[in-house]
This record gives structure tokens, C-alpha cells and sequence, in this order.
């Protein structure tokens, strides 16, 4: 299985990115998505992340600026940000919890991640 992220960029403060991934490889089913950042000297957080069948969920410093949402045809999980600020500057990994085959364990990947950057 691979987490492929893409999306991510410079802009300007109030500006806005779409981030993209697409999990391809042997997949049954995807309990899990989310997003997950990074900046310099931090300890990596979670953004938002969607349980299959369930409500989106937000750290509190996105919320009402970001929206996460999934693809589940395409195995897909997009974040959508906007209103963005200087703090949101990051290294953005994608995440997924994913069950290979049918009646196997879960296990949790990685994309590689994407630089977003906000300044003027």
C-alpha cells in the first residue's frame, strides 16, 4: 500500500490549498483518513481525519477554515484550506489506517508528505 500526497505550495496569508492523496496497492477497506502536520522544531499533530461512516473530525486550530473529505471509490482523501495563516505552515503527511486483505489486521501509512507554506 502507498499514500500518494500532492497539493501543496507557497500562498499568501487569507490564501488557500487543496491537498490531495491517493492510496493505491492491495486495499479491502479504509477504516481511516487524515492529515496530520509538521512544523520546524514541532511535534507532529493531527489537522482532521474522517472514520469510515463517520463525521470529519478537526484539531481546534482548523476548525471553520479546513475541510477534510474522502473519495471512497477512488480511495482518496483531500483536506482543503483555506483562510490560511502563517502558523499552518508545515510539512503535511497524509495517514491512513487500511486493511489489506479481507479478515486481516489494520495497519497504519504513511504518505510522504508536502510542504505548505504561508507567508507574504
Amino acid at each position: 500500500v502507498q499514500l500518494q500526497a500532492s497539493g501543496g505550495g507557497l500562498v499568501q496569508p487569507g490564501g488557500s490549498l487543496r491537498l490531495s492523496c491517493a492510496a493505491s496497492g492491495s486495499i479491502f477497506s479504509i477504516n481511516f483518513m487524515g492529515w496530520y502536520r509538521q512544523a520546524p522544531g514541532n511535534q507532529r499533530e493531527v489537522v482532521a481525519g474522517i472514520i469510515s461512516g463517520g463525521s470529519p473530525n478537526y484539531a481546534d486550530s482548523v476548525k471553520g477554515r479546513f475541510t477534510i473529505s474522502r473519495d471512497n471509490a477512488k480511495n482518496m482523501v483531500y483536506l482543503q484550506m483555506n483562510s490560511l495563516k502563517p502558523e499552518d505552515t508545515a510539512v503535511y503527511y497524509c495517514n491512513a489506517v487500511i486493511d489489506p486483505y479481507r479478515g486481516s489486521p489494520s495497519y497504519n501509512f504513511w504518505g510522504q508528505g508536502t510542504q505548505v507554506t504561508v507567508s507574504s
